[in-house]
């Protein structure tokens, strides 16, 4: 069993990154990963000859089944729905084990795809496996998953992506929180591409709600800007993270956390700023100090 358990753990930080990416929910990766386990120590794999093959494969059959259910669940996807953050502090070592990051904003188009395209997109397209491999999963031959996977790669080619410069990242993320702290409407302006969308998640609870954590989906600078200066009173506030290993903001009033602000930066600016603010999900958010 010791060794077993070994073993397993080898493959746990491969398990959890293809586990978040198929559902965008850290808990629901974490849990996907422990079924995973349990279904190891009910089966005989004495003759197994690729553990962690067989691992990918348990664990994304777990996920297809969630993604499954959550979409019977949720019929309409929710404009301004946002993915669970994986929050770590800002430094450069902890950049440095943030190599094989995926932002919120690919999240969010990857929650737009039928529970099958993900799945075929996600282990083909990031993690390599082949349409065999997958087809078997999807219960579907593989050309039809090679399908899955193309229909997929046309939707998610136009997701906005960060240029990767981090230290640039970092210096826009700065002058935005600067300028929050100000209020400057010019300064923020400046930073924003004119086609930005802001996505800010306060729980469906709050969606028609008149307080200042309502969920919602702004498009356009000057829109942005309107209401990125209702939240001035929480700049002081807020300081810099990295959010899934790119920079971004925490917003922590005592010692309650009330924002995670995930951004993507092209050619200097911010093209799409997604803020988790649903308290019940924020209170179960692992942060790293």
């Amino acid at each position: 069993m010791d060794e077993l358990a070994e073993k397993f753990e080898q493959n746990r930080a491969q398990l959890r990154a293809v586990a978040y990416r198929m559902l965008g929910s850290a808990s629901e990766a974490e849990d996907a990963v422990q079924e995973g386990w349990l279904r190891l120590n009910r089966s005989d794999v004495s003759e197994v000859a690729n553990l962690g093959g067989w691992l990918t494969t348990v664990v994304s059959r777990v996920c297809l089944d969630l993604l499954r259910s959550r979409k019977s669940r949720r019929e309409d996807p929710l404009d301004y729905f946002v993915p669970d953050p994986i929050v770590t502090r800002l430094d450069p070592e902890e950049e440095a084990l943030q190599v094989d990051s995926i932002g919120l904003a690919m999240l969010v188009v990857l929650d737009k795809l039928a529970p099958a395209e993900r799945l075929a997109f996600v282990l083909h397209d990031m993690f390599g496996l082949s349409f065999d491999e997958i087809a078997a999963i999807v219960d579907k031959t593989p050309a039809a998953t090679r399908q899955l996977a193309s229909r997929a790669r046309r939707r998610v080619q136009g997701a906005p992506a960060s240029d990767g410069d981090r230290g640039r990242q970092r210096e826009v993320v700065d002058a935005f929180l600067a300028a929050s702290r100000g209020g400057d409407f010019e300064a923020l302006l400046a930073v924003l591409d004119p086609d930005v969308v802001l996505r800010a998640d306060a729980g469906t609870a709050s969606a028609d709600s008149s307080g200042p954590a309502v969920s919602k989906l702004v498009r356009g600078a000057r829109a942005v800007v309107e209401q990125a200066l209702t939240f001035t009173k929480l700049a002081p506030y807020s300081r810099p993270a990295l959010i899934n290993g790119l920079p971004g903001v925490v917003t922590i009033v005592g010692d309650t956390l009330m924002g995670v602000m995930d951004v993507t930066v092209h050619n200097g600016r911010i093209t799409e700023i997604n803020i988790l603010a649903d308290p019940t999900r924020l209170e179960h958010l692992a942060i790293s100090a």
